[in-house]
C-alpha cells in the first residue's frame, strides 16, 4: 500500500514544488501586469490631458472669431435699427407736425417764441406806461 501512496499525485514533492513555482509565476505575471496597466494608464492619462489641451487651445480660438463675429453682426443690426427707428420718429414727426399745422394747432417752438414776444411786449409797455406817468407828475 506504500507503493500505491508513493504514486498518488498529491505525495509527489517535485509536482508539489511545479505547482508551487507556477502559482508563482501567475502570480508575478498579475502584478506585472497590473504595473504595467498603471504606467500605461498614467501615460494614456497625460495623452489624454495634452490632447485636450490643444483641443481646448484649438476651439477656443474658433469660438472668440465666432463671437467676434456675432458681435459684429449684432452691431450692425443695432446700427440698423437704430437708423431705421430714427427715420421712422422723423418721419412720424413731420406728419404729426403737419397735420396739427393742417389744424390750425402750432407748434410749441412757435408758442414759446409767441410768449417770449408778448413777455417783451409787456415789458415795453410798462415801460412806456412808467415813462407817460412820470410825464404826467412833473
Amino acid at each position: 500500500m506504500s507503493e500505491e501512496n508513493d504514486k498518488k499525485p498529491e505525495n509527489d514533492p517535485q509536482l508539489a514544488a511545479k505547482i508551487k513555482d507556477s502559482a508563482r509565476q501567475i502570480w508575478l505575471a498579475g502584478l506585472g501586469a497590473y504595473t504595467k496597466a498603471e504606467e500605461d494608464t498614467g501615460r494614456f492619462f497625460d495623452r489624454l490631458v495634452q490632447e485636450g489641451e490643444q483641443l481646448e487651445s484649438k476651439t477656443r480660438g474658433v469660438v472668440e472669431k465666432q463671437i467676434k463675429t456675432v458681435e459684429d453682426r449684432v452691431g450692425d443690426v443695432k446700427e440698423r435699427a437704430t437708423g431705421t427707428w430714427d427715420k421712422l420718429e422723423n418721419m412720424f414727426d413731420e406728419r404729426v407736425s403737419g397735420a396739427l399745422r393742417r389744424l390750425g394747432i402750432h407748434r410749441r417752438e412757435e408758442i414759446e417764441a409767441l410768449e417770449r414776444r408778448i413777455d417783451a411786449l409787456e415789458g415795453e409797455l410798462d415801460r412806456l406806461r412808467n415813462a407817460s406817468g412820470s410825464d404826467e407828475e412833473e
